[in-house]
């Protein structure tokens, strides 16, 4: 999904863009927005959301016009893919439909419901009350210090006889009315003495106007500052000389936070109220560009998607119709897909291998089989005349021998008789190899240790090259397998005395230089590799595509059916053989499985 995203990653900067214009457009016509509220920027923003969505509608034709534009999907699974994205399409357009007009009208009798009576009388009646709850609470203020000083003229005589107990008095007095301060202040606004709650606070004394109007109306004086949230009073005391008392309350900062909040929802219902036609209609066009935008990328994934799922069933169909034809060297191309599509691909062209594997192994089957029957008559009919050929060429020799006198024509009619032997004994070896090729046996399987029969074949070749440096390699003391013992055996002696006669023809062409064999061994999932690495004369490109078949040689003696026999036997023990050409020599790579039991 990722890659999905991060190849379409335009289309979906595009619908990004879009819907935080859309929003943001929203939030500015309610002026919830960084961007101010007047005629030019909503019209600038609802022209760009329009202009968006076209960009995203023209987005939506292109890609149409590229998908029926596509030579491959329109060959194969056109039809579905139409249906596909159709289907999508549909699935996309009627639900939004549905839930667009159900969300206009709900919205609609919503806010409709919203500015019903009951419920603007409820946010006036909440402002009323709060309102009403600070001016009590600021008002009460008076009756405290009426109070508070009635207890403080009764016990005015200790100011001077005992100061210590009416400082207890003032303090007892700030904690039954639930007071901040309570001071006695002389006529310039000096402390003379208080009680506290904060000693922490700056005392702020009352203004001089306030000891003015207290002289002229000799009642108390309520002072009331919003900034500080501070209720106090001033008022003389009758019982002392020049001398005031001056009550202080805070208000609770939760109550006034609750105040300024219940007044900004007072405002921002009826600023709503106000507005409810507009809301109304930038509702609608916010709604539509939201849903437009929603259902053009519902679409523009639709179609993306149709095209990235049916572009590998397109070419599983071309693969299928190819493979119909006995055309097994066709491949499903690997493209980037879902990981479901990707394994289907990957296992169908597995299957092909397979398929192409078993066809070339059974296709082999037939040719041994049919080289075997020549063979098998070949070494028949040559072999018939040899017997008798060798006993008359013993018998002119025992007869006519004896009764030549001339020693040159002695000598002559020898060497007559030993090359006619010979040749008899190279047409017996053709014979043999022959019949060893029409009487290769099915292997006898069983668990053989594979180290120790190369092991076994290097010793046997060493003996007689020992100019030939034989490096074997391989780090496990035991490579067991599953296979005929005697013809790997075979298939190992005919490869690395391969490798030594192509060693020895090419220090005959260049001179002599240092002869060399590497042979690998090891294990890989269940299969076992071994390579066969010489410097040698290695095989031309023309040798590599005969190399196997029988009867093909490039040696001057040679009968053709060595590689040709050890090709049947790897290919009996469901393996593989390679032959490379390399730089300064070849290389032979033989695949076994080890089907171990």
């Amino acid at each position: 999904m990722l890659d999905f995203i991060k190849k379409n990653k335009w289309v979906f900067v595009i619908f990004s863009i879009s819907l935080t214009l859309g929003v943001l457009t929203f939030f500015s016509f309610i002026n919830e927005s960084f961007i101010e509220l007047n005629y030019f920027n909503f019209q600038t923003l609802l022209f760009i959301d329009l202009a968006l969505v076209l960009l995203f509608f023209l987005v939506i034709v292109r890609e149409i016009y590229k998908l029926f534009k596509d030579k491959d999907l329109q060959e194969a699974g056109s039809k579905a893919n139409l249906r596909y994205i159709t289907f999508f399409s549909i699935s996309t357009v009627l639900p939004s439909i549905v839930i667009a007009i159900f969300s206009l009208v709900l919205f609609s009798v919503g806010l409709q419901k919203y500015f019903d009576q009951k419920i603007t009388t409820a946010v006036n009646n909440s402002y009323d009350v709060a309102k009403n709850y600070v001016d009590e609470t600021r008002n009460n203020i008076e009756a405290d210090v009426l109070l508070v000083a009635i207890d403080i003229n009764r016990n005015a005589e200790l100011f001077h006889g005992n100061p210590k107990i009416l400082q207890g008095v003032l303090r007892h007095q700030r904690l039954i009315r639930r007071l901040d301060e309570v001071h006695l202040l002389d006529g310039s606004g000096s402390i003379m003495m208080s009680s506290v709650k904060d000693t922490s606070l700056e005392f702020v004394p009352p203004l001089d106007r306030a000891f003015e109007l207290l002289a002229s109306e000799n009642r108390p004086i309520k002072i009331t500052d919003a900034i500080t949230n501070r209720s106090s009073s001033l008022l003389k005391l009758e019982s002392f000389i020049d001398t005031y008392l001056y009550v202080v309350k805070f208000l609770d900062p939760k109550i006034i936070k609750y105040l300024k909040e219940t007044e900004q929802a007072v405002n921002f219902y009826y600023g709503v109220e106000n507005k409810r036609s507009g809301i109304k209609i930038t509702f609608v066009l916010i709604y539509v560009i939201i849903v437009t935008l929603l259902l053009f990328l519902s679409i523009t994934v639709g179609i993306k998607f149709a095209s990235r799922f049916f572009r590998p069933i397109v070419n599983l169909i071309r693969a299928s119709e190819n493979i119909s034809t006995g055309n097994l060297n066709t491949k499903v191309p690997i493209i980037e897909a879902e990981e479901e599509i990707d394994k289907l691909n990957k296992n169908f062209n597995s299957m092909i291998d397979r398929l192409k594997g078993q066809q070339e192994k059974l296709l082999l089957s037939e040719r041994h089989e049919a080289w075997e029957n020549v063979a098998r008559k070949l070494a028949h009919e040559i072999k018939n005349p040899l017997t008798p050929i060798q006993l008359s060429i013993d018998r002119l020799k025992d007869k006519y021998l004896s009764k030549i006198t001339n020693e040159n024509d002695k000598e002559n009619y020898e060497s007559y008789i030993r090359t006619i032997n010979k040749q008899i004994k190279d047409i017996e070896h053709l014979v043999n190899e022959f019949s060893d090729f029409a009487r290769m046996p099915k292997p006898i399987i069983k668990n053989t240790d594979l180290k120790k029969i190369v092991t076994s074949v290097i010793d046997l070749h060493s003996l007689s090259n020992v100019s030939i440096n034989f490096n074997f390699l391989c780090e496990k003391e035991k490579i067991l397998i599953a296979a005929d013992e005697a013809q790997l055996n075979r298939v190992f002696i005919n490869l690395i005395k391969n490798s030594i006669e192509s060693i020895m023809d090419k220090s005959k062409k260049n001179g002599e230089f240092a002869y060399k064999i590497d042979i690998e061994i090891e294990e890989k999932n269940n299969y076992i590799y071994c390579t066969i690495d010489d410097n040698g004369i290695g095989f031309s490109n023309e040798d590599l595509t005969k190399i196997v078949k029988p009867y093909f040689t490039t040696k001057a003696k040679g009968t053709g059916l060595g590689l040709a026999i050890v090709n049947k036997i790897i290919n009996d023990h469901d393996g593989k053989i390679k032959f490379e050409s390399k730089q300064n020599g070849a290389r032979v790579e033989i695949i076994l499985p080890k089907n171990v039991s």
